[in-house]
């Protein structure tokens, strides 16, 4: 069976990849893993969280993620998709090119914000990332047009 990889960061165009991974996954009989990498807390300023804070803010966002993913998982569901989640930590697009190569993805269906290409340039992207390091062919999901 195809598997379509499904990186979400439930983000506004969340939905759009939810609805563009169920429609690619009925047209090939395929399932969809969706995808969720919880980035390492970012500590600003000269003095660090204890190790003990930096943990237990993980911890939170990898529980409000899971949440967030069985809810996005029970939308492939009731429309008749076979359908799982993984969530790990770390660099996000490392994570998603890694876990492509894992489940032999057929596709990998991502979100794009719609930022400048000054915001890319200068900040860049993680779709870019994943384009260059693909081992499949990778769907970007356009943002929804303004007042959609």
């Amino acid at each position: 069976m195809k598997t379509v990889l499904a990186p979400i960061d439930f983000s506004a165009a969340t939905s759009l990849v939810i609805e563009e991974a169920a429609q690619l996954a009925a047209s090939l009989s395929a399932e969809v893993v969706l995808f969720h990498c919880v980035p390492p807390p970012t500590v600003k300023g000269d003095y660090g969280l204890p190790m003990e804070d930096l943990q237990e803010v993980t911890d939170a966002a990898r529980e409000a993620a899971d949440l967030k993913l069985k809810e996005a998982l029970a939308l492939l569901t009731d429309k008749g998709i076979k359908a799982t989640y993984q969530l790990t930590s770390g660099g996000a697009a490392a994570s998603i090119v890694s876990a492509a190569n894992d489940i032999n993805a057929a596709y990998i269906i991502m979100g794009s914000h719609g930022h400048t290409a000054l915001y890319d340039l200068l900040v860049g992207t993680t779709h870019h990332a994943v384009l260059k390091d693909s081992p499949c062919p990778v769907v970007i999901v356009p943002p929804a047009p303004d007042g959609a």
